[in-house]
């Protein structure tokens, strides 16, 4: 950030006479209103954006989102990339789904094109490995005209390449923290000194995985005169805190509210007999066969055991679960998103963040532990005002845990809650005969099989 724009950036800090507030979408237009005005640059004003033409981008970048097929510009993008233009730090706050990789990789592109490629130019905090990959895929298809060069930093694979990578200068680094920090300790000669703009997305998630004193340490060592992006879903007390580690006057966006699931979403409940989940499942499944569907498990045991079960019936299905190295994991992954198989099953590894094209449905084997897991998991469908269903699947011992997700999402309006699927029971009979065979072969495959020693006498 250039010394101009530091000034302009304390003379903000001067005017704005609330300091930290939120900026809401959606209810009390009038309080909102005066919290914009008091955050947002004076030329900001009444200023409405429909269009990614209207957020002020580069025509070059345009052409790439039109390619992109990026018709609108969804809400948190709106709301946070002309602020981010102008060089303001942010905290947006904001469901999964919302669009907030473009929100931030798009300001920085921009950058690029106007004051040209630098080594180390944009570093990306990200928690998962799958997470890190999916932003490095999206950098490289929206910065493929300016010859970006694009390095992955994650846990799971070789040091000695990723130390390569870093030798050569990238403009983009997009890492797990603790990673990140092993090669700022151990790598000679490597710094964030140079670094114009740093992200920390998912910071709820990095925080709750004991990431904070990575954080502090990458915050430390990058330029103190960048600019900071912060994606969270939720504003726990341990993001509060980094924010003001890391941030500078930020402004604080937040759309949509955290217990909201896409009003483009149709959502069931299937209630099962405790010992027919597995045949009620490929009931279900039976006459979707061609739907793309992420089916959700609570360990990672009976996610192997849901695949298995259903590739013996002749569906297509792949696992992802988070006792997988990771090079299994990118496979299971790059498997599903070709549509080699279109059935996904998984653990909360596949919940959070991951953008998994056209989704068609989302089954949950399991009851989620919280509403949050709930949210994040059928957050996987009905993504970019395409339409999605969801159906749950709840047994006896889960009716307790499945109400109070209800409650959380819905409140106590009995009419929001989402009804009962009842054609399951028809669509088991069709099905029921032979799942007995079906389990038998599972059974077969999951015993361990006797070594048969041989003795030979002379």
């Amino acid at each position: 950030m250039s010394q101009t724009e530091s000034q302009d950036k304390n003379e903000t800090v001067k005017k704005t006479e609330i300091d930290f507030e939120t900026v809401e979408i959606g209810a009390h237009e009038t309080l909102i209103q005066s919290l914009i005005e008091a955050n947002n640059d004076s030329d900001d004003e009444g200023k409405t954006y429909e269009t990614f033409e209207d957020l002020g981008l580069h025509p070059d970048l345009l052409k790439i989102i039109k390619k992109r097929n990026w018709e609108k510009p969804t809400k948190i993008q709106i709301k946070t990339i002309p602020h981010a233009l102008k060089g303001r730090d942010i905290i947006g706050l904001a469901v999964t789904g919302s669009g907030k990789t473009g929100a931030f990789l798009l300001p920085i592109l921009n950058s690029i094109i106007t004051n040209g490629l630098f080594p180390f130019f944009a570093t990306i905090i990200s928690p998962t490995r799958e997470l890190c990959v999916q932003i490095a895929d999206e950098c490289k298809k929206l910065g493929c005209l300016f010859h970006v060069k694009v390095c992955t930093i994650v846990g799971g694979l070789s040091q000695t390449e990723q130390a390569k990578e870093i030798a050569r200068k990238p403009n983009f680094l997009i890492a797990t923290p603790g990673r990140l920090v092993d090669h700022l300790q151990n790598l000679n000669g490597f710094n964030l000194s140079t670094v114009k703009y740093l992200v920390l997305d998912e910071a709820d998630r990095l925080l709750s995985m004991d990431f904070e004193q990575a954080l502090y340490e990458i915050c430390q060592a990058c330029n103190s005169d960048r600019q900071t992006m912060l994606f969270s879903a939720t504003m726990t007390s341990k993001v509060s805190k980094l924010q003001k580690a890391s941030l500078v006057n930020p402004i604080r966006i937040k759309v949509d509210e955290k217990n909201q699931t896409a009003h483009n979403l149709h959502q069931f409940i299937v209630l099962v007999p405790l010992d027919k989940k597995f045949e009620y499942l490929v009931a279900l499944m039976q006459p979707r066969k061609a739907y793309r569907t992420i089916i959700f498990c609570n360990t990672c045991k009976y996610a192997t055991l849901v695949s298995i079960f259903l590739n013996i019936c002749g569906f297509s299905s792949v696992v992802l679960t988070g006792n997988m190295d990771q090079k299994n994991r990118l496979a299971s992954l790059n498997r599903f998103k070709s549509s080699k198989y279109n059935i996904l099953v998984s653990t909360e590894v596949s919940a959070r963040g991951l953008d998994l094209p056209d989704v068609n449905q989302v089954i949950n084997f399991d009851v989620p532990t919280n509403y949050k897991d709930y949210i994040h998991r059928v957050g996987r469908t009905a993504r970019a005002g395409k339409h999605g269903v969801a159906f749950t699947f709840v047994t006896k011992n889960d009716v307790v845990q499945y109400k109070s997700i209800e409650i959380a999402i819905f409140g106590d309006n009995k009419e929001a809650f989402p009804p009962v699927y009842e054609k399951i029971k028809d669509e088991y009979e069709l099905v029921s005969n032979s799942m007995n065979l079906a389990r038998l072969k599972m059974l077969l495959i999951l015993i361990p099989r006797p070594k048969i020693r041989l003795q030979i006498t002379m």
